[in-house]
């Protein structure tokens, strides 16, 4: 791999998001960077090093996000398989808090299960049981997904590149221990004001949230970083995502898991 085209890449990524100005799609780059490694892998190197630099900059990680879980949101965006980012403290909006539409480039909002971990996840292959023995709860949740690549002109590489098009989260304020829950035949709704946009079931999410977890857990063991005690995952899109506009307030609804809110400035 080409490391010093790996750093332009994150730069570029990163003085978008901090000039509020998308750029062009980054995939050729991330092609060239590889030298006839992995796309995957380069990408993954490229959203690396911009998680170094926040964790330079004094950030925290605070969890990862599944993304490209759902099928309708794959075909949204032209790709046919899943991803994950790193979610920081900083991306974290309480419930009905007021998100300014500034905060993230392009927002766009999906529904998802959260699950947040009691212990860690370390082993190179884990079953459902792993997963569900190592979650405390579930909390109904809303993800603003952001794309510093503009028109959101995306492919596999670009949204890894880009962490996974992370914006920021929004967690509902209910847990609910996995017992008390159905994750795949649980249904979502989410409105914007009184108006239904976008619907979904927890089967919608590689057949079960769990097994966008497992596949997660899987993926971190490998990447040298498992995820721990205390984590965040947001398991990915029950549905499909809705573009967000400046006044837009959006409910969404989880069976068992009640209601989130994101509500954006006017």
């Amino acid at each position: 791999m080409n490391q010093e085209l790996i750093a332009d890449i994150a730069r570029r990524l990163r003085e978008a998001e901090a000039a509020s100005k998308s750029i062009a799609p980054v995939r050729e780059l991330v092609a060239e960077a590889a030298q006839g490694h992995d796309l995957v892998a380069t990408a993954y190197a490229v959203q690396q090093c911009n998680t170094a630099q926040r964790i330079a900059d004094g950030q925290r990680i605070v969890g990862r996000k599944i993304g490209l879980t759902s099928l309708a949101v794959q075909r949204q965006l032209g790709v046919d398989a899943p991803d994950f980012g790193t979610l920081f403290a900083q991306m974290a909006v309480g419930d009905g808090e007021e998100i300014a539409l500034t905060r993230t480039l392009q927002p766009k909002v999906e529904a998802e299960i959260a699950l947040v971990l009691e212990r860690d996840l370390t082993h190179e292959k884990h079953t459902l049981a792993d997963v569900m023995s190592a979650c405390a709860y579930a909390v109904a949740a809303i993800e603003v997904v952001g794309s510093r690549i503009d028109r959101w002109d995306i492919r596999l590489a670009d949204t890894i590149a880009d962490n996974a098009s992370s914006g920021l989260f929004v967690l509902g304020s209910r847990p609910v221990p996995l017992r008390e829950l159905d994750l795949s035949g649980c249904a979502m709704s989410m409105l914007r004001g009184d108006q239904p946009v976008s619907t979904g079931t927890g089967a919608a999410c590689l057949g079960n949230p769990l097994n966008a977890a497992a596949w997660l857990a899987d993926t971190m063991v490998r990447m040298g970083t498992p995820l721990r005690a205390g984590d965040i995952l947001m398991s990915g899109a029950l549905g499909p995502m809705v573009p967000a506009e400046a006044g837009d307030r959006f409910t969404a609804r989880i069976d068992g898991l009640g209601e989130v809110r994101a509500v954006f400035a006017r």
